[in-house]
């Protein structure tokens, strides 16, 4: 008998993961909550794929060989805790892919960044000529991939729920961003938990592996205190000099070394930047050496540093009106994202912001926000922790409804010379489909100005 895969949820991932299932032999079914997107719907109807829609039917997902969960469902939904009790196996569409592919997988994770980081990494080795493939959170699933091209290098891009359901999986090269403080309510508000899945990069990695961190972070040095990392580190810091391989910021000049023994490394400066702010340092460090572990030359690295176009919905010039900048940062969806964002701005900001809120704390934005932002527009159904966190700090807090009703709002706010950024600090979920839905209807309210 064939073994049975069901699929839950119907976005990227899951099509992807289905049709590679199908590939591989087994029998397929897809179910999801809500109902699937046209442009879903045709590959499953196309690849002879059973699907459902608007319903779980419990019979036909509970006699699942194995489940393969989209990454947006969490562990305490009923269906998954029925799973877990009769012992059937849930993974990623990323465990899964990752048996069909002899490719290698550069992985990125981080609590910011990680877009960025990932588009990054793939630019550079795309220039370098190499075949490969972008997945995981960006580009088209790796199911779909493994199932459809055949790639000799993988970048994908993982969020800590991916890697919650990853146990085999391995990656080639592991990069670890930054930890702070996100998605806390799937993680039991326990950071420590969070702290640990996102660790979850380097497990099943041996010797020949590399893990490329932060040696800035605080929360990932005390971990790695105490927890063994089998592959070889490779540390990036704007703090403090690196010795040996890795990456280092002395004044405005970034310095990289790997396996040229500090006799040839690559320099520059971060005025050569295309992605210019602080995180952005500490992103392109982290895509370099990625890049230069899988052998690209140092040239190519600082060209594609030099020509890289950065990601929609991240820290996005969108137009000036009368002298007044719109930026559309919709992809900040937790507060330290926010912060990098106001941390980046040089002139007088109305900042909107709001949303679903993940248990945020504020109180790190306090200072930005008391030197660079003249008024808040809050974009949410229930702003009031925003209220309660700044009244005091800024004197205008409007409240609006809507993405056109927000833009309006800071366009009479700001004056010429100021600028509008909208970085949410919060998930879209309450007025909006996906913080994509959240940028493009700001943009478009920009537009219509």
């Amino acid at each position: 008998m064939k073994q049975r895969i069901v699929i839950l949820g119907s976005g990227e991932s899951g099509v992807g993961s289905a049709i590679l299932a199908k590939q591989k032999g087994y029998d397929v079914f897809v179910s999801d909550k809500g109902l699937i997107k046209d442009k879903y719907k045709k590959p499953l109807q196309e690849n002879g794929i059973a699907f459902e829609e608007g319903m779980h039917t419990e019979d036909l997902v509970l006699n699942a060989t194995e489940v393969i969960k989209s990454p947006g469902i969490p562990e305490k939904a009923d269906l998954v805790k029925k799973l877990r009790e009769k012992n059937i196996p849930v993974v990623s569409e990323i465990e899964f892919a990752g048996r069909y592919t002899n490719a290698k997988k550069i992985c990125i994770t981080g609590s910011n960044g990680k877009t960025t980081t990932t588009m990054l990494t793939y630019h550079i080795l795309k220039k370098a000529g190499y075949n490969v493939g972008l997945g995981g959170n960006v580009g088209k699933s790796f199911a779909y991939q493994v199932a459809t091209e055949n790639f000799d290098y993988y970048v994908l891009e993982l969020s800590s729920f991916q890697l919650d359901d990853m146990y085999k999986f391995k990656a080639d090269v592991a990069v670890l961003l930054n930890i702070t403080p996100d998605h806390l309510d799937r993680y039991d508000y326990k950071f420590e938990n969070y702290v640990k899945s996102k660790f979850r990069i380097t497990q099943n990695q041996t010797e020949t592996d590399a893990f490329v961190y932060c040696d800035d972070d605080a929360v990932m040095s005390e971990f790695m205190k105490h927890h063994q990392i089998k592959a070889e580190k490779v540390p990036f810091s704007i703090k403090h000099k690196i010795e040996g391989d890795g990456a280092y910021l002395n004044e405005n000049q970034i310095t990289l070394n790997y396996k040229n023994q500090n006799q040839n490394p690559l320099i520059m400066t971060i005025e050569q930047l295309a992605l210019q702010g602080k995180h952005n340092v500490y992103n392109s460090m982290a895509a370099s050496l990625a890049a230069r572990i899988v052998d690209v030359r140092k040239e190519t690295i600082r060209e594609s540093l030099q020509d890289f176009q950065n990601v929609e919905h991240r820290l996005e010039f969108v137009a000036s009106i009368n002298g007044v900048e719109f930026i559309n940062d919709s992809k900040a969806t937790n507060v330290n994202s926010a912060w990098y964002a106001l941390e980046s701005m040089q002139k007088p900001t109305v900042w909107i912001c709001g949303g679903q809120d993940k248990g945020n704390d504020y109180n790190e934005l306090l200072d930005l926000v008391k030197h660079k932002v003249k008024a808040i527009v809050c974009l949410g159904v229930d702003n009031k922790k925003i209220l309660k966190a700044f009244e005091g700090v800024v004197d205008t807090i409007v409240e609006t409804k809507t993405a056109a009703e927000a833009v309006a709002a800071s366009y009479r706010l700001a004056k010429k010379g100021e600028a509008v950024l909208l970085s949410p600090a919060c998930a879209s979920f309450d007025l909006f489909q996906n913080y994509e839905d959240r940028g493009m209807q700001f943009k478009a309210a920009v537009r219509s100005l």
